[in-house]
């Protein structure tokens, strides 16, 4: 068994990881084709679907509109035998109807503590300001590559 089979997250244990995470590197594509790395809150929904959403006018956006491939990285611990992550690749497919701008709003607030024990009426009225001046951006991942450095058992 090869090193990366070893370290290979399940499924399960991809979605526990990133349902733990509150803050993904969104790296999207400068004009120039440098990559441009920026924490962003997110979410996911049911299918897998990572969701999150920027000011309309940011260079995110910018970068999105121009060309939409995409990798989002989650990563966490400080030793080698703690280090795991995630990297999700795909193509970025803006939002920009109120309604659903408004969905995905909700639905990073509510997952990140911005909002606890608030009613999703009242968490989605109060969101509506902001959402006027976001777009939102919806990531289908095509391929997915994990790793889990305590699964080597201290052996490297």
């Amino acid at each position: 068994m090869s090193r990366r089979e070893q370290i290979q997250m399940t499924r399960g244990e991809i979605d526990r990881f990133l349902g733990a995470a509150r803050t993904m590197i969104l790296c999207s594509n400068g004009r120039d084709g440098a990559p441009h790395p920026m924490p962003m809150w997110f979410g996911v929904e049911p299918d897998g679907t990572v969701v999150m959403t920027t000011f309309t006018k940011s260079q995110k956006i910018r970068n999105l509109e121009r060309d939409p491939r995409v990798s989002l990285l989650v990563e966490a611990g400080e030793k080698y035998d703690e280090l795991q992550g995630v990297v999700l690749y795909g193509e970025a497919e803006l939002v920009r109807e109120l309604p659903a701008v408004l969905d995905i709003l909700a639905r990073v607030t509510g997952r990140t503590g911005g909002a606890p024990n608030v009613d999703d009426a009242v968490l989605r009225a109060g969101l509506e300001a902001t959402a006027r001046k976001r777009t939102g951006i919806r990531v289908r991942p095509k391929r997915v590559v994990s790793w889990d450095h305590r699964k080597l058992g201290g052996v490297y």
